[in-house]
């Protein structure tokens, strides 16, 4: 018995592992899955290995499921049928997830990273850097790195050194 182990969603259609499994597969070996939607999420994607695999010769069973079974007539209604629910619940979930981002852009959340940048550091590491200060002494007094200290430069308002206040922006 060989177990192939899966990190990534069964949505993704380049996995590794699944590649791997179905290439060592062959005839007379049956392909067993924890779920239906571990293997595939669409219909057609998962009618496309059950294919391959019965044109190898493989039989295909679903351990949480015993009905699913491709080596009887019955094991395969159930597999369309489970197929065709499992590619529901992916649409309603897209759907559901689409509706809460259009939510969240209407109430002003943008999602992401919280911005850890204020304008205010912007503006200070601006004129320490106009001032003639090193990125590596800025980025170690505002506890960012170089790299973020750099970027924040190109994003921060202009600042006359003279007065210290903000002139414009780049």
């Amino acid at each position: 018995m060989k177990i192939f182990q899966e990190k990534r969603s069964g949505v993704d259609r380049e996995r590794e592992e699944l590649k791997s499994c179905l290439d060592y597969a062959r005839e007379g070996d049956t392909l067993l899955v924890t779920k239906l939607d571990r293997l595939a999420r669409s219909t057609a994607d998962l009618y496309a290995i059950v294919t391959m695999l019965e044109n190898k010769g493989v039989a295909f069973k679903v351990l949480d499921d015993a009905a699913v079974d491709t080596t009887s007539r019955t094991g395969k209604l159930v597999m369309g049928i489970l197929a065709l629910i499992a590619e529901f619940e992916t649409a309603i979930r897209r759907e559901r997830q689409m509706e809460g981002i259009v939510r969240a852009k209407a109430e002003g959340r943008t999602g992401g990273r919280p911005k850890l940048v204020t304008d205010e550091i912007a503006v200070d590491i601006r004129a320490r850097r106009a001032a003639g200060e090193s990125f590596r002494s800025i980025a170690k007094s505002v506890a960012f790195s170089v790299a973020t200290v750099q970027n924040a430069l190109k994003r921060a308002p202009a600042v006359d050194t003279a007065e210290g206040r903000v002139v414009g922006t780049d």
